[in-house]
């Protein structure tokens, strides 16, 4: 007796940095999803290789996977899904508002065709102290003022090699639609990916963007030889700044101590393949920022520190963490005298 099958959902992911590759690998085991990468050069290597050797070096890509340089063919192929499609948006911060103009000019008015569109990126906006889903709504808006799309973020304590080699992760979807969390589930969940939903979209944000300054601040300490006990005790009260901030945002406190929280805390203080933790760390050693960057080892936490001291000060809040490690990069404060400043704070309750 011949089966009806559920007709396929269409992905396309827009990114094909390592975390947009590695998502793109996944999405593509149970959908027809399409990796769209700006290069014209990358996108021809990854879909003749099946490997991406820029971002994903040794790491092997599905053979159906397809690749483009071309955005309207990768917007093209997810509005012709049988079902609605699923845009992911796989670019970092920096990109992310030139991205979904780009997007919405070349969508006009079919947003209505598609389940939804995601972001994975992290941090506050340099210029403007947002949140990247205050900035998706305004560059996704139509001449009218409407955002007629279903949009989220899809966030975690993850790295991209370890997502691409098919390791165990799990993940969380902030949506305010339900099917939008649903689309998501039904795309990536399965094998050794497992994705929770949330409806707290601002608290899985801060819980992304804050979690790599405090990594900074970890890798500061370690990068000085300041031992595991003052580590801990820098995850322990980051995880209350972040809670404090993003509480005062309208986050849900009990999403700072999930996968978003806690998790992606841990996993960004402690991983050898935390780039945040790696700027600490060369700070901790004595380089400054300016070197740090022109060895070509870029990270979130350091550009949108400041974003978070001044979004934090027009709130009255009390980060110190955080105010440390923007003295350590911007205001010429050595890390022994940033460390000796917090160890020097009068005592307060927990």
């Amino acid at each position: 007796m011949n089966q009806h099958l559920a007709p396929i959902r269409h992905v396309a992911v827009l990114g094909a940095g390592a975390w947009g590759t590695a998502l793109a690998s996944v999405a593509s085991r149970q959908t027809h999803c399409m990796l769209w990468a700006r290069d014209a050069e990358l996108a021809l290597s990854i879909q003749q290789t099946h490997e991406n050797t820029r971002y994903l070096p040794g790491t092997a890509l599905p053979t159906k996977l397809t690749v483009t340089d071309q955005l309207a063919t990768a917007l093209d192929h997810v509005l012709s899904s049988p079902v609605p499609g699923l845009l992911i948006l796989g670019v970092p911060l920096a990109g992310l508002r030139t991205l979904c103009g780009e997007v919405a000019r070349l969508l006009g008015a079919n947003y209505s065709q598609l389940a939804g569109l995601l972001w994975t990126c992290k941090g506050l906006e340099v210029d403007s102290g947002k949140l990247p889903h205050e900035i998706a709504q305004e560059a996704l808006r139509s001449p009218g003022g409407q955002l007629d799309l279903a949009t989220g973020v899809l966030s975690g304590p993850s790295f991209a090699k370890e997502v691409a080699q098919g390791l165990p992760v799990a993940l969380t979807v902030a949506s305010k639609q339900a099917s939008l969390r649903q689309a998501t589930i039904e795309v990536l969940h399965g094998g050794a990916m497992r994705v929770y939903a949330s409806d707290d979209l601002m608290g899985v944000e801060v819980g992304g963007a804050l979690k790599n300054v405090i990594a900074i601040a970890c890798g500061i300490s370690d990068g000085l030889g300041l031992g595991a006990n003052a580590r801990a005790a820098l995850i322990t009260r980051g995880l209350a700044e972040i809670s404090r901030f993003g509480c005062a945002l309208g986050g849900q406190a009990a999403t700072f101590s999930g996968l978003t929280g806690l998790g992606d805390l841990v996993l960004t203080a402690t991983g050898d393949l935390s780039r945040n933790r790696q700027v600490g760390l060369a700070l901790g050693h004595g380089k400054n920022l300016t070197e740090i960057l022109a060895g070509g080892l870029t990270a979130e936490g350091a550009r949108c520190a400041m974003a978070v001291r001044l979004r934090a000060e027009a709130l009255s809040l009390d980060m110190p963490i955080t105010q440390a490690v923007c003295e350590v990069l911007f205001d010429g404060i050595t890390p022994q005298h940033a460390v000796s400043r917090l160890l020097a704070r009068e005592a307060t309750v927990e």
